[in-house]
């Protein structure tokens, strides 16, 4: 087998960060734990294993892509033999299962620059937002056009494209595929259970600026590669607007002089859920309430998706920097304990 390294990203993810490095400690030659500004215990505990530290420069602004690409960097410097870096994020913990079966695929397969496999939630009924996670990490398996946060990779693709680009606060793990499927790399999604996830996503809020964010991502996205014959997140880009915005507008601005009719219009709401419940349940199988839950979440997030992009367009036109969207907070999880179901 080859050489297989580890790069952890976090903040304050405390006993979670505990959770993951022990999950991969059997698994891999040398590990790098990039921290981005914690005030817990997660520095010292990792250094107590033997993980090699990077504290990011908290004057530079913080992003998932500029942490891996830190810790990418340290791995080969203490590890200059490594052929495979998996990647995983400090509030995951990787199953034995994976290791083997994910490396040998690369191995088998040298088009492949990244395998994926099916990220689960801890606690899925924790809440309906953990549960939202849960339904949106259960993709289909075979060739990808991109992977999450947490995937094995072939080092010499990586460095190839240069890694993440660190300008993205958001959505930088599709993009960084864009440029190796670019480069002729493939990805590909196992039928294998990679990494259980600890959310931790209890609240409407939190839920308004993960998808803020993910519009953000899409409009940043666009902007970048959009004019590429892929026609890179431009469909996205046009169905946020459409149902967070332009259909809104069309059904309430001119309420006044059309005695209320034009509100008729918002009837496609209904109709576009039911349609998508329908498509969900029988296209991914899921359940009933995991089928209408996921297609209700998937209309609603088009208003902050919306949001997100109008963000980015104001940002751009004014020359103001990109600044990380948080919908975790910046303080240590109290505990790793499930609270209540909010079902």
């Amino acid at each position: 087998m080859p050489a297989v390294g580890l790069v952890v990203i976090g903040r304050n993810e405390g006993a979670r960060l505990e959770r993951c490095l022990a999950s991969a400690a059997p698994h891999i030659g040398r590990a790098v734990y990039v921290d981005s500004g914690s005030t817990d215990h997660s520095v010292p505990m990792a250094r107590a294993r033997g993980i090699d530290v990077v504290e990011l420069d908290t004057s530079v602004p913080f992003t998932a892509a500029r942490a891996r690409n830190a810790g990418f960097a340290r791995l080969l410097e203490i590890a200059p033999g490594t052929e495979l870096v998996q990647f995983v994020d400090g509030d995951c913990e990787i199953l034995d299962s994976w290791w083997d079966s994910a490396a040998r695929r690369l191995l088998d397969r040298p088009e492949l620059a990244i395998v994926c496999g099916r990220r689960r939630e801890r606690f899925p009924d924790a809440s309906a937002y953990n549960r939202l996670c849960d339904v949106e990490w259960d993709t289909p398996v075979g060739p990808a056009d991109a992977c999450g946060g947490d995937f094995l990779c072939r080092a010499v693709a990586f460095q190839q494209v240069h890694g993440f680009d660190p300008a993205f606060i958001a959505g930088e793990e599709p993009e960084m595929c864009f440029r190796l499927r670019a480069k002729g790399w493939q990805i590909e999604r196992l039928d294998l259970e990679m990494t259980l996830h600890d959310a931790a996503m209890t609240s409407w809020r939190q839920w308004w600026k993960r998808e803020k964010r993910s519009g953000y991502a899409v409009a940043d996205g666009r902007a970048t590669h959009g004019r590429s014959p892929e026609r890179y997140r431009v469909k996205m880009y046009r169905s946020n607007y459409a149902w967070g915005l332009l259909l809104p507008l069309l059904a309430l601005a001119p309420a006044w002089w059309t005695y209320g009719l034009s509100a008729v219009l918002l009837l496609m709401y209904p109709l576009q859920y039911l349609r998508l419940r329908r498509s969900l349940a029988r296209g991914r199988n899921l359940s009933s309430a995991d089928a209408s839950l996921y297609a209700r979440f998937v209309l609603l997030g088009k208003f902050p998706q919306s949001a997100g992009q109008l963000k980015y367009t104001l940002d751009h036109l004014l020359k103001r920097p990109k600044v990380l969207i948080e919908y975790k907070s910046a303080e240590a999880p109290p505990s790793t304990t499930p609270p209540a179901s909010a079902f």
